[in-house]
């Protein structure tokens, strides 16, 4: 995507049966909102809109936007009819419709997911390199098996050492839980379907360190439910060395270092090393926690197992929780939107911006 610049570093199927791609360009569904999101195009908050449990719908603020400033804008809107309340002409502004009514077959919409594109972000690379042109950057991209999207830094670049420099990055494929609360009643767990990474597939258990603090070295932060959970996020970032978990604050510490590990004795800390040739394990329920809300449909459960192969089997599931009341248990299939949100967008003529290309083979039918 040329020309942009990132200023950072569970589906429900109760939709419209009717499949509707087309973006209706300089038209607004006003009101009906449920959150906004950053986006670059039309074309991804279309994505955000399909991946999000409950969206039905969606208008984006592009750049010929002038009603505010808040252009390259995605605003998810759902409405009990199922239908925008409003349809109003209006210049800069483009609305659609989520895409899960096009993919009535599970595994279908499963696909979709795995292959719609991450958002390309100018945060901190993994991996820095120059190249001639931004064709060779994304060739690069292509070949190299963490990378999903690329950020090219033209020759007109005002910093002439950053000319010509080709930043590879990545962006997780793997639910990141928004809230973890402690509940008495409820039980959690993830589905067994979900791949933390395409190179390896069979499971393990990684190297734990219980009441050991790794202090030091952050590199990102993340909620996480256990460490085996901390661990997985751990294992899939390129840049990670090591983790450190606090259990009392549900906190996911990744760290890099890769010429030292300093440890030191701490209670409630758990901290441990990636698992690099293998799938992490991800068959542990958790007793006592609840995953609240983007819920895609609930149901009466005999118990975890039940719950948890309904998930499984489930393409769409990522997680769920189980609510015990009056000695019925109802079980919570749960998603969450995978691909990247930032907090801004905005228009750079001195960089290039794209996808890796490895998925390209893949075509819905």
């Amino acid at each position: 995507i040329e020309g942009f610049l990132c200023n950072c570093v569970c589906v429900s199927f109760s939709v419209p049966s009717e499949c509707r791609r087309e973006l209706l360009v300089n038209m607004n569904f006003p009101g009906a909102d449920m959150k906004s999101l950053s986006s670059p195009d039309a074309e991804h908050c279309q994505y955000l809109c399909t991946q999000h449990p409950t969206c039905l719908f969606f208008s984006f603020t592009g750049p010929d936007w002038t009603g505010h400033k808040r252009q390259f804008y995605c605003y998810l809107k759902t409405t009990p009819s199922r239908r925008p309340k409003h349809q109003r002409p209006t210049l800069g502004v483009t609305s659609g419709f989520s895409l899960k009514p096009c993919y009535p077959d599970p595994l279908k919409l499963f696909l979709f997911f795995i292959f719609s594109p991450p958002e390309p972000c100018l945060g901190i690379p993994y991996k820095s390199l120059f190249t001639a042109d931004p064709e060779e950057c994304q060739r690069a991209c292509t070949h190299d098996p963490d990378c999903q999207f690329f950020a090219y830094f033209k020759k007109g670049f005002p910093h002439a050492k950053h000319r010509f420099m080709c930043d590879l990055k990545f962006s997780r494929k793997i639910p990141r839980i928004p809230i973890i609360v402690r509940s008495a009643s409820r039980i959690s767990g993830f589905s067994q379907r979900i791949q933390h990474t395409q190179k390896f597939a069979t499971a393990c258990e990684g190297k734990l360190f219980p009441h050991t603090n790794i202090p030091r070295f952050d590199i990102d932060v993340l909620p996480a439910v256990s460490p085996e959970h901390c661990q997985t996020f751990c294992s899939v970032h390129p840049l990670c060395t090591y983790f450190s978990y606090i259990s009392h604050t549900f906190k996911c510490y990744l760290k890099n270092n890769p010429h030292q590990m300093p440890r030191i004795a701490a209670a409630g800390i758990t901290s441990g090393l990636p698992t690099r040739f293998c799938q992490p394990n991800n068959s542990k329920t958790y007793v006592g926690i609840d995953f609240p809300h983007s819920d895609i449909r609930h149901f009466k459960t005999d118990g975890v197992e039940s719950c948890r192969r309904s998930c499984t089997e489930d393409p769409s599931c990522q997680y769920f929780s189980i609510v015990a009341k009056y000695n019925i248990r109802h079980c919570f299939l749960k998603r969450v939107i995978t691909m990247p949100i930032l907090p801004g967008l905005g228009k750079n003529a001195h960089f290039v911006s794209g996808f890796s290309l490895r998925n390209c083979q893949y075509k819905a039918t």
